[in-house]
């Protein structure tokens, strides 16, 4: 439908990971015009990547992509194949036991993963509160969800939202 597009959260297990996508949801669905779809592997369907103008995919840290997401996103090779999953809006979120545990590597294999899709990725614009919590790569939670990691995981949600709906929209 015109002027409303789809954002789909796609995100692995874990009460961490759990939260943190729940407020990526929340600033998503804070933008007038999106619905927002929430997903776990095995659940997720493929259709729900194609059906979605945004895909903002959470994975625990566990030096990359976690395996149950990484088996269900191998399942999906022929997406790419075709191209069907290109110029649609990514971002990436991901959580850790502790702050120098790779939580950069795991949002940048992420990344890697909707880059070669043919995705338009964003990040967030770097702010103070970085110097705290966050990553300009995507939202970060480290060991507990504190109030600025929060702020963070709604702001990407926000800006993917918006962003998918301005591409939607044709205004480049």
């Amino acid at each position: 439908m015109a002027g409303s597009c789809r954002v789909l959260v796609l995100y692995d297990q874990g009460d961490l990971l759990e939260a943190l996508a729940q407020e990526v949801a929340a600033g998503a669905r804070g933008v007038p015009g999106v619905e927002v779809v929430l997903r776990k592997p095995p659940r997720a369907r493929r259709e729900d990547l194609l059906a979605a103008e945004a895909i903002i995919i959470g994975t625990p840290n566990w030096t990359g992509i976690k395996g149950t997401l990484k088996r269900w996103l191998d399942t999906t090779g022929d997406l790419w194949e075709e191209g069907l999953l290109a110029g649609k809006v990514g971002a990436a979120f991901t959580t850790s036991a502790g702050r120098h545990s790779g939580t950069e590597f795991t949002l940048l294999n992420v990344l890697h993963w909707q880059l070669g899709s043919g995705m338009l990725i964003l990040g967030l614009p770097w702010t103070p509160t970085m110097e705290r919590s966050g990553s300009y790569y995507g939202a970060t939670a480290i060991g507990t969800l504190t109030d600025e990691d929060r702020a963070q995981a709604q702001a990407l949600g926000r800006r993917v939202a918006e962003t998918a709906l301005r591409l939607r929209a044709g205004d480049h």
